[in-house]
C-alpha cells in the first residue's frame, strides 16, 4: 500500500508498475497539466478515448467534496483502478482538495494490508464485487468503514442481496451513477439506513433531461456545460430525480417483442436474494431463427451443488417473469458460468461471457 500527502514536497517511491503509473498522475497534476486522456471502460462497447480537461476535472471533485462534507486532512482510500476514470477521480479529489490517499492495487478485498483497530479514511469507492466480498469473507474488516463520511459503489448495478447485506454497514453507503464523459458520477442514490432511497438524486447545478427514446442526458460543469446523450433509459420524476430502467442498446427484441433485461434480472435477483445469492447475473437476447433473439439468464454460480435452484424455485421465477412483465420476457435458457468475464474495471464483460458459452 502507498500512502500520498498531497501536501508533501516529496512523495515515497513506487514498489510497483501499478505505484509507478499513480505517482505519474500525481507528478502530472501537480505540474498543472491542462488536459487527460482516459479510456471508457468497454462494458458496453469498444473502450474509446475521452479528452477531458483540467478544469472538468477540478468541478467534478469540489461538486464531491461538497457533496459529502469533504474537508482537508480527510483521507481517501483509493482501491479502484486509476488507469481509468473512477481510480483518477480518487486522486483528482485528494490532490486538488487536500485530502491525503491510501492507495491499493484494485483486489477482491483490498482491505486486507490495513490494521482494523480504528479508522484510517473518511472515503472511499468500490465496485460492487468488492464490497460484496468484504461483506462475506472478512466481516472483521467493517470497522475500517464506519467513520467514513460516505462510501459510494459504483461500476455496475447494485444487486438486492447486496442491497441488503450492507445494512450492517452504519457508515452512509450510495450507489453513483456517471460514466467517463460526465467525469465520474453525476447523481446518488443512499442504500442503507433510514434515508436509503429507490432513485438517484441529481448533484447540485446537474441539469438532466430526455431525448424522444427516453434516454437521459446530462448537462454540469464537469461535462464543461456540453449536453451529454446517453443510451441509458430513465423515468425523470422529477427534475433532479430518476429510475434507471435500462440500456437502450440492451433492448431484446423477441418475436417483435421488445423487452428491457434489466425488468428480468431484477425479478431473478430478489428471488435469489431469498436465498442468500449474493453472485451476479445478467439476461441477454442470443440470436434465433424463428424469434430474430431469445432471452437467455446467464449466472455466475458457485460451485456448490447444494446452492442451486430447484426445479420448483425456478418455475416460480418464471411464473413471476411471466405475470409481471409476460410470457415472451421468460428466459428459454439458464446458462450457468463458474466465472465471468470481466473489463479492466472488474464490470462483467457481458459480450465476451457470451461468446465463450455460447
Amino acid at each position: 500500500m502507498l500512502f500520498i500527502d498531497p501536501t508533501a514536497a516529496e512523495w515515497p517511491d513506487a514498489r510497483t508498475d501499478y505505484e509507478r503509473d499513480a505517482l505519474a498522475f500525481c507528478r502530472a497534476w501537480r505540474s498543472d497539466q491542462s488536459e487527460f486522456t482516459l479510456h471508457t471502460s468497454g462494458s458496453t462497447g469498444t473502450p474509446k478515448p475521452i479528452l477531458l480537461t483540467r478544469r472538468q476535472l477540478v468541478a467534478s471533485a469540489r461538486l464531491t467534496g461538497q457533496t459529502f462534507g469533504l474537508m482537508p486532512g480527510d483521507a481517501l482510500f483509493v482501491c479502484l483502478n486509476i488507469h481509468y476514470i473512477a481510480g483518477v477521480m480518487m486522486l483528482v479529489r485528494g490532490l486538488e482538495l487536500g485530502l491525503p490517499m491510501w492507495l491499493t492495487e484494485p483486489a477482491a478485498n483490498p482491505l486486507t494490508e490495513f490494521d482494523t483497530t480504528g479508522s484510517a479514511f473518511a472515503f472511499t469507492a468500490f465496485v460492487p464485487l468488492q464490497l460484496q466480498t468484504i461483506l462475506e469473507t472478512a466481516p472483521d474488516q467493517l470497522p475500517l468503514l464506519a467513520g467514513c463520511k460516505a462510501i459510494l459503489v459504483g461500476g455496475a448495478a447494485t444487486n438486492p442481496a447486496l442491497e441488503r447485506a450492507l445494512q450492517v454497514i452504519t457508515a452512509p453507503v450510495y450507489a453513483t451513477y456517471g460514466m467517463t464523459e460526465t467525469v465520474s458520477h453525476i447523481a446518488i442514490r443512499r442504500l442503507n439506513g433510514p434515508a436509503k432511497q429507490d432513485t438517484f438524486s441529481a448533484l447540485a447545478g446537474v441539469e438532466l433531461g430526455l431525448d424522444a427514446r427516453g434516454c437521459l442526458n446530462i448537462r454540469a460543469a464537469a461535462t464543461d456545460f456540453e449536453r451529454i446523450q446517453t443510451n441509458d433509459v430513465a423515468d425523470l420524476i422529477t427534475p433532479t430525480e430518476f429510475r434507471l430502467l435500462g440500456r437502450a442498446d440492451a433492448i431484446i427484441n423477441s418475436g417483435g417483442v421488445k423487452i428491457q433485461p434489466e425488468r428480468i434480472e431484477r425479478i431473478i435477483q430478489e428471488h435469489l436474494a431469498e436465498r442468500g445469492f449474493t453472485g451476479r447475473l445478467f439476461v441477454a437476447g442470443k440470436p434465433n431463427d424463428r424469434l430474430g433473439q431469445r432471452v437467455v439468464a446467464f449466472i455466475e454460480w458457485p460451485d456448490d451443488e447444494t446452492k442451486r435452484l430447484t426445479d420448483d424455485e425456478w418455475s416460480a421465477i418464471r411464473a413471476d417473469i411471466r405475470a409481471t412483465i409476460g410470457p415472451y420476457a421468460v428466459p428459454k435458457e439458464v446458462i450457468t458460468v463458474a466465472r465471468f468475464a470481466e473489463t479492466p474495471t472488474g464490470k462483467v464483460d457481458k459480450g465476451t461471457t457470451m461468446g465463450l458459452n455460447a
